[in-house]
């Protein structure tokens, strides 16, 4: 069985100290490969010399809309150039909409529309974070493609609702889901998790955050993606392996991923 870890955060200081019992964790649950995303461009380095260290892993580079204040005029320049400096580079993210308790929601929208048309550009997937926004989110992707062109990603920690989960489907994207569908009140996300085509599901543990059960409450790492997987296998009714050996395909698909034998 394989399984591949579609968003991790194993830069973050957390990590620092254990990261080698980390991979061995990881590995012991049979995940062969995880997609690194970026909050931030000046992460850049270290999420390279990560690269450089676990060959297993590739990652993405661009603005989280939390930060899209720090957004500056040579940013969208500096993310094209690190995406083009390296092929371990899959994706440009993760970028997106966050309107809980946002007051700059007009500037986040800005730093999105910049990163879709870098990812554009390259040809490369976008990894989505969206939160109280997706109405928003569904009206600059439509718009997107309609003024510029097909755009393609996936939608990572999905916690919409089925409704909201169909209109990103329909714009052809995947639907990732993190421990977050484990929790025992996560029934909409639950519900949405069932509705998704296997072709178009992806599993992830966004960690260190949102440990799933039985590991709520703990530091997440990559290892705890295989309760994920179990979690969404009994949810829909299919068997481990198959919805392993399914997300691991269309990972592979989405990122343009070739695993080693």
């Amino acid at each position: 069985m394989q399984l591949i870890d579609t968003h991790v955060h194993i830069n973050f200081d957390v990590f620092e100290s254990d990261l080698e019992d980390i991979k061995n964790r990881w590995q012991e649950a049979e995940v062969v490969h995880l997609v690194h995303s970026c909050v931030e461009p000046k992460e850049f380095p270290s999420i390279k010399a990560l690269a450089d260290r676990f060959g297993n892993l590739s990652f993405a580079v661009g603005l989280h809309p939390l930060d899209a204040d720090k957004w500056t005029g040579n940013m969208g320049k500096e993310i094209l150039d690190y995406a083009k400096s390296d092929h371990r580079v899959v994706a440009i993210g993760e970028m997106g909409l966050d309107f809980y308790k946002a007051s700059n929601q007009k500037k986040q929208q800005e730093v999105l529309e910049a990163q879709l048309k870098i990812a554009h550009q390259l040809q490369k997937p976008v990894i989505i974070h969206c939160r109280d926004a997706a109405q928003k989110l569904k009206d600059v992707l439509e718009l997107f493609w309609q003024e510029i062109g097909e755009i393609k990603g996936v939608m990572h920690c999905w916690s919409g609702t089925p409704e909201e989960t169909k209109w990103f489907l329909d714009l052809g994207f995947y639907i990732s889901f993190s421990g977050v569908v484990t929790f025992k009140k996560a029934q909409t996300i639950q519900e949405s998790a069932k509705i998704v085509p296997s072709d178009r599901l992806l599993v992830e543990t966004d960690c260190p955050f949102l440990a799933p059960v039985p590991k709520r409450g703990k530091r997440n790492e990559p290892a705890n993606v295989r309760h994920v997987a179990e979690f969404l296998a009994e949810l829909r009714e299919v068997p481990l392996e198959n919805l392993a050996q399914q997300t691991t395909h269309n990972a592979c698909q989405l990122f343009n991923l070739s695993l080693a034998p």
